[in-house]
């Protein structure tokens, strides 16, 4: 198999993770590439698990070093990204990487690996859904969401970036529209 990428982004609330999982279930050649952040890591996350988790003077040093695929400071002091050492673990296995970023870091994926990629935006059918799912959720302050809601207004305005823009109104149809993207994307 040559080497592929799936790239799936989306304003938090959207199901990207959800739908991620789902394709991971069913595919044991999908491998999900793990990003490395300066953030510390927040409840039970675990290094290596969830994120690579670094100080924000070793990401710098990584970044000076050319280390990275792809990178952004996402709030000051901030870092997030995909590492080449990541990508090349990934394929020396011959397994396909799946990422599950930010709509930004999607883009610049997408830039990075072009036809070797499949990139998919996941959009919840209205801004006013994806509050609701955010409320429910219960993790987030009132103050979080109201961020959350309008960095997703602005994310939004990347979905014709990607290759393929999926709205997730039942996750069903959601999860059999994303397996189909990605079967057809394998099999090319």
């Amino acid at each position: 198999m040559d080497n592929k990428v799936l790239i799936f982004s989306a304003p938090s609330g959207s199901g990207k993770s959800t739908i991620v999982n789902h394709l991971l279930s069913l595919h044991p050649e999908i491998e999900f590439s793990v990003s490395a952040t300066s953030r510390p890591p927040r409840g039970q996350e675990v290094d290596g698990v969830e994120y690579l988790f670094y100080t924000p003077e070793i990401f710098r040093a990584l970044v000076d070093d050319d280390k990275f695929v792809e990178h952004e400071e996402v709030y000051p002091g901030r870092y997030y990204g995909t590492l080449k050492s990541e990508v090349n673990r990934i394929w020396a296995k011959g397994h396909v990487i799946i990422f599950d970023v930010d709509v930004k870091g999607g883009v610049n994926l997408k830039k990075y690996f072009g036809e070797k990629a499949l990139s998919v935006f996941i959009q919840a059918p209205s801004v006013e859904v994806l509050r609701e799912r955010l409320v429910s959720r219960g993790t987030d302050s009132p103050e979080q969401i109201a961020q959350r809601v309008a960095k997703a207004a602005e994310e939004m305005t990347y979905a014709p970036k990607f290759d393929h823009i999926l709205i997730n109104d039942d996750l069903a149809a959601a999860f059999k529209e994303a397996e189909e993207l990605v079967d057809k994307f394998l099999q090319a």
